[in-house]
């Protein structure tokens, strides 16, 4: 049997961060990563003619400053995403083109869709980051819907349908299937509404060099030869005073501390000896991953943008709900980036892959023209069908959940830590938000030690 210090579980942001921060502090790590590649919800791929896309998380924001700080350090480099130009979207048969703050709605709906922002903004300014259940008014806030607050304060249907179309874009989640108080807290994790939706200035600023999935790699490399361990599920948790012992396909490592550092629901499948205390398990029971299937499509060249047009594009009335410019830096080719996203990438699945691929195609075509029809290469990811990830972007919490189970998040049981970008105070469920979990766990960790 193997012995180390710390045992970590997980090689992506969360797990090769904590990592890091042990090792820099003199500390023996081994981490297990169940694929065959680091980087878990951030994955590479070149398109047909050689120019590299993401598949997973891609975009950095000017306030995430953990992430950003560590691209540097690790010297990869950022570009902007493009945003010049005029919007587009579609809503009741009708395609606008906008540049102002109407997000393409008619006068009266975006008025109102402004008014229940500040609304929603102001009860997420009194929302605790740290216990969002010791939140003053906690049980009412997590005891309803998010759409049942937005029925209760309008019958405007324009607003309506765009809380139903922007929410998803921000969780992979329909307004039904999560809490109010869940959405408070991540809307001022992440700096509010604003900030969660922009281009420019907000959370899809920059894109890295290359590809996001390298930050991981060039953690693993940093860490040297046979500290991460590929292919490597792990099966069972055994824990009592003295340490754990953690069972792998391919062994068992003794350590005194484990962070567990993947997704709720996927800590909540492992087996733990002793078992969990029922508060953690009934926990990881109720945090569902989003559904979402990322589409990448080329073409010659990013025609969209001859026609004045930033390539940010959303549909209320279509599957296919959003799309962003995602060419390279040099625009040696166009791309799309577009999402079907939470009930609209279930019904997708289901759709064969010349199906989807249509449906995907018709809706560029009515956002961006005809030209759309015919991209140079088409590339999709369903994230739901991930062993290992099992949908993104990250896990959220129904009504009840946060008041009832959310003291168990983060909380170590004994030798276990808990890591990952849905533990995180600030940018919740983003890529800073699982480097800033892993510095936490790492912190508790050599508390622990010292």
């Amino acid at each position: 049997m193997t012995t180390t210090d710390v045992v970590i579980v997980g090689a992506g942001l969360a797990g090769l961060t904590a990592a890091r921060e042990l090792t820099a502090a003199g500390k023996s790590v081994i981490v297990l990563e169940a694929r065959d590649r680091v980087a878990g919800r951030n994955c590479g791929h070149v398109l047909n003619n050689g120019v590299p896309i993401e598949l997973g998380g891609q975009w950095i924001g000017p306030t995430q400053t953990e992430v950003l700080g560590l691209v540097r350090e690790l010297g990869l480099e950022t570009f902007n995403t493009y945003d010049t130009g005029t919007s587009v979207t579609a809503y009741n048969g009708t395609v606008t083109h906008y540049d102002d703050e109407t997000f393409g709605l008619p006068i009266d709906s975006a008025m109102e869709v402004g008014r229940l922002q500040q609304e929603l903004e102001a009860l997420a300014a009194t929302v605790s980051l740290s216990s969002p259940w010791l939140t003053d008014d906690a049980a009412e806030l997590d005891r309803q819907t998010l759409d049942g607050w937005l029925r209760a304060n309008t019958d405007d249907p324009g607003a309506l349908a765009f809380w139903g179309g922007i929410v998803p874009a921000v969780f992979s989640a329909e307004v039904a299937e999560m809490s109010l108080l869940h959405f408070l807290f991540y809307i001022k994790s992440g700096g509010m509404i604003d900030q969660l939706v922009a281009t420019t200035g907000g959370a899809q600023e920059m894109r890295v060099v290359g590809g996001t999935h390298q930050i991981s790699e060039r953690l693993a490399q940093e860490l040297g030869e046979g500290i991460v361990r590929l292919n490597s599920p792990v099966r069972t948790i055994t824990h009592d005073a003295a340490g754990v012992t953690v069972a792998y396909d391919g062994g068992e490592i003794s350590a005194q501390r484990v962070i567990v550092a993947i997704p709720p629901t996927l800590a909540g499948r492992l087996a733990y000896s002793p078992a969990l205390p029922a508060s953690r398990d009934g926990l990881t029971q109720q945090i569902p991953m989003g559904s979402v299937i990322k589409v990448q499509i080329a073409y010659e060249t990013p025609f969209w943008r001859t026609a004045g047009l930033n390539g940010f594009g959303v549909s209320l009335d279509d599957e296919l709900s959003v799309t962003l410019d995602n060419s390279p830096a040099d625009a040696s080719c166009g791309v799309i980036v577009a999402f079907f996203e939470g009930a609209h990438a279930r019904t997708a699945a289901a759709l064969s892959d010349d199906e989807r691929r249509a449906s995907a195609l018709n809706t560029l075509a009515k956002l961006f023209g005809e030209q759309a029809l015919s991209p140079i290469d088409y590339v999709e990811k369903n994230w739901m069908e991930e062993e290992y990830t099992r949908g993104c972007y990250g896990g959220r919490l129904g009504a009840g959940v946060w008041t009832q189970y959310g003291k168990s998040l983060s909380e170590p049981i004994g030798a276990i830590h808990w890591a990952g970008a849905e533990t995180a105070e600030e940018w919740n469920g983003y890529m800073d938000g699982a480097v800033r979990s892993g510095r936490r766990a790492a912190a508790e960790v050599l508390g622990e030690l010292s």
